[in-house]
């Protein structure tokens, strides 16, 4: 296949362009600032149509990872560099879709399982989760979260692409053992001795291995009858203070300080970035994977903890004997 990744120059762009690739099929990755890479890279900018529209005409499959990072303070030029980039790049794509002569088969389009609301009583799956923005014990500035996902599943829908089958992931945070990312940083905790609970440690955590993200996504593909949202997180969420204990097993840590919240709010000052991306809970299902007979390969967390340290490990190995 033809697979197009517009902001696939990130941690989970990588991670799927570098699948893709591996399996022999044609990667084309849009990318505001283009490098090299062993697939194709071309420039956009994410928010007009150009030369780069082309690459659509005619592929297979387009998957939009497009949006700047949340982990930033929440300042007002940070918000709304934050939504625009969503919204923009989303329409754009649309765009490009609705003009190609060929129009691609599905249309992956990234949202976040933060869209649902911050609960500790039930999970959220597809069918009976709630939306976020109304929670009372939720603190206000959490609902600009939800707005920007909610806006960026309306501009999905909102595009008219009649050939093509859209699907929107509600991912949870992948976890792979690359440099940087959101792993990268838990691991970093543990291992200086910091990988204690967060907060009151209640709080769930939504997660996904990277090899069953990968895996999820090229079964969608392959699912004709899929179509809407999908929640793309592993079926096991589990309490702060859990997911943790289980990372510090994994490594084999013997203990891990814990963070109180205002420890937590003076250390996101320092580290530019905002609370709600660990205080929050994410409680997140994936029913309608599940019910369609998808398989994890790593349905709980102790198990994909043990496989990200070890791969962890031998990356770092490798690392240093380069």
């Amino acid at each position: 296949m033809k697979v197009v990744i517009p902001g696939g120059s990130g941690q989970v762009g990588t991670v799927l362009a570098r699948a893709f690739h591996g399996d022999g099929h044609d990667v084309v990755v849009l990318s505001r600032r283009p490098d090299v890479r062993p697939w194709r890279v071309v420039a956009w900018d994410g928010a007009t149509l150009g030369t780069w529209q082309k690459e659509i005409d005619g592929c297979e499959v387009v998957i939009n990872l497009t949006g700047r990072s949340v982990n930033c303070r929440y300042t007002a030029a940070n918000r709304e560099e934050i939504l625009q980039s969503r919204v923009l790049a989303t329409r754009v794509v649309g765009q490009a879709i609705a003009r190609a002569a060929h129009q691609p088969r599905v249309w992956l389009q990234a949202s976040t399982a933060t869209i649902y609301a911050h609960r500790y009583d039930a999970p959220n799956d597809e069918h009976s989760g709630i939306l976020g923005g109304r929670e009372s014990n939720a603190p206000g500035s959490w609902r600009f979260s939800i707005e920007v996902a909610c806006a960026w599943e309306r501009a999905f829908e909102e595009a008219v692409t009649d050939r093509t089958r859209k699907i929107a992931l509600r991912s949870a945070m992948t976890l792979s053992p690359d440099p940087g990312g959101v792993f990268d940083t838990l691991l970093g905790l543990t291992r200086h001795g910091l990988g204690g609970s967060a907060g009151h440690g209640r709080q769930f955590m939504s997660w996904i291995h990277y090899e069953d993200f990968v895996a999820a996504v090229q079964w969608l593909i392959r699912r004709d009858d899929i179509d809407g949202a999908v929640n793309v997180a592993a079926p096991g969420p589990l309490p702060n203070a859990e997911f943790m204990r289980l990372l510090r097993e994994a490594w084999g840590a013997s203990f891990g300080l814990p963070a109180s919240k205002w420890m937590l709010e003076m250390g996101a000052v320092f580290m530019r970035t905002e609370t709600e991306l660990i205080l929050k809970s994410r409680r997140v299902v994936p029913a309608r994977l599940l019910e369609h007979g998808f398989e994890f390969k790593y349905p709980d967390w102790g198990s994909a903890a043990r496989d990200l340290c070890h791969q962890w490990k031998l990356g770092s190995r490798k690392a240093r004997a380069a």
